[in-house]
């Protein structure tokens, strides 16, 4: 299944919902909601509060991150803001100013 890709010159300002797997390595401002995974590439840059089932960032997040499954911040990122996920992966390298909730009711 090919991703949607928001290309490197790309900037959008407004509101994401969908149910497949985003990769951003353009400019997303506003709110990034989706059923599957999301990608910020190292070009990519997000001033959004994000949920999602997993995010991976290689690039820069300002924004809260909700997750149902996992968080990964990748070496040489940079996030800002919360993160709420049952698992969460930091590299070394990565950039991360916030708080951490891993305590994550399960689904019934």
């Amino acid at each position: 299944m090919a991703n949607t890709v928001i290309g490197s010159s790309i900037v959008i300002d407004g509101e994401i919902s969908g149910d497949e797997d985003l990769v951003i390595q353009g400019t997303v401002k506003g709110k990034i909601s989706l059923k599957e995974s999301l990608y910020v590439e190292g070009s990519g840059v997000v001033e959004a509060d994000i949920e999602t089932q997993n995010v991976e960032i290689a690039g820069r997040v300002t924004g809260n991150i909700a997750a149902s499954d996992k968080v990964e911040l990748k070496t040489d990122c940079r996030v800002v803001g919360d993160i709420r996920a049952p698992r969460i992966l930091i590299a070394d390298g990565a950039s991360f100013k916030g708080n951490v909730d891993m305590d994550i009711p399960k689904e019934r």
